[in-house]
């Protein structure tokens, strides 16, 4: 039988997690056994607990209880489920829930790079991207784009922020991901690269330099295994990262345009290079 609460203490300690924890506090560095996440919707939730990870409990409006939310709930049994009208909700979280529903989990520990670069042809890599909406983007367009697995430098945005969740509708639950070189932040790229062609892969930069070329290039899309690699959006790559890369490539542009958002350049790179 769930345990529906209907909220009348803002201060409730309950509610912390929600409305008074940042992400880095839910993230939990210092136990990361503990650590925590928040998925926003009912779709990512459904995605969320697919994927196996175990809820902690819900915050909802009321009307999702009879409603959209009706299944989850019932699949969350034995977990508190707070709800509320949307404006009440909307003043306790500071933000209009996206579809109605948060639901609190627990993080699930990473898997190794190893692991999830075990039988993969194609990856995605990306260097320092600490925009939450554009890592959940990338993650979305390489589930949907025919990526094998994603990993992420120590300097990336944490997947399982909720805006990047809420971007990625939920493919952060779909396709591998983890973080490579995550013990030690100074041995990326050197190590990091050392590990990719250990692992048989071949690498491409997405950047703009006189030695670039297309994306579509027949040699880049002839390579069995390929890891694409993507820098911040602000200076891109590194200029060490781009010269430890076997190819360096670029997606054509028109109208004196130079660049696209880096999120816009990975789906059309996935689209490209994830053809096979």
């Amino acid at each position: 039988m769930n345990n529906i609460i209907e909220i009348t203490d803002f201060t409730a300690a309950e509610l912390d997690i929600y409305v008074r924890r940042t992400e880095a506090q839910l993230l939990n560095r210092d136990r990361p056994e503990d650590g925590i996440f928040i998925a926003e919707s009912p779709k990512v939730v459904e995605r969320a607990l697919d994927a196996g990870y175990e809820p902690i409990s819900i915050l909802t409006e009321k009307r999702h209880v009879d409603g959209e939310g009706r299944k989850i709930i019932q699949r969350c049994r034995d977990i508190p489920v707070y709800t509320a009208e949307s404006d009440v909700l909307t003043q306790l979280t500071g933000f209009k829930l996206t579809r109605g529903m948060l639901c609190a989990m627990h993080r699930k520990p990473l898997p190794s790079a190893e692991k999830i670069c075990k039988g993969a042809l194609r990856i995605a890599v990306l260097e320092n991207i600490m925009n939450p909406t554009n890592v959940g983007a990338i993650i979305r367009s390489a589930a949907a784009l025919n990526m094998d697995a994603v990993l992420l430098t120590p300097g990336c945005s944490n997947p399982l922020y909720r805006r990047a969740i809420r971007v990625s509708m939920g493919t952060v639950f779909q396709i591998p991901w983890t973080f490579i070189c995550q013990e030690d932040a100074g041995a990326w790229p050197g190590a990091g690269f050392t590990f990719l062609h250990e692992q048989g892969f071949s690498t491409a930069a997405m950047a703009l330099s006189d030695h670039s070329v297309s994306i579509d290039h027949p040699d880049v899309c002839a390579e069995k295994k390929l890891a694409v690699i993507l820098g911040t959006e602000g200076d891109g790559l590194s200029p060490e990262t781009i010269n430890m890369c076997d190819y360096t490539v670029k997606i054509p542009m028109y109208h004196g345009v130079d660049s696209l958002n880096v999120a816009a350049a990975s789906a059309v790179a996935f689209w490209q290079l994830g053809r096979r």
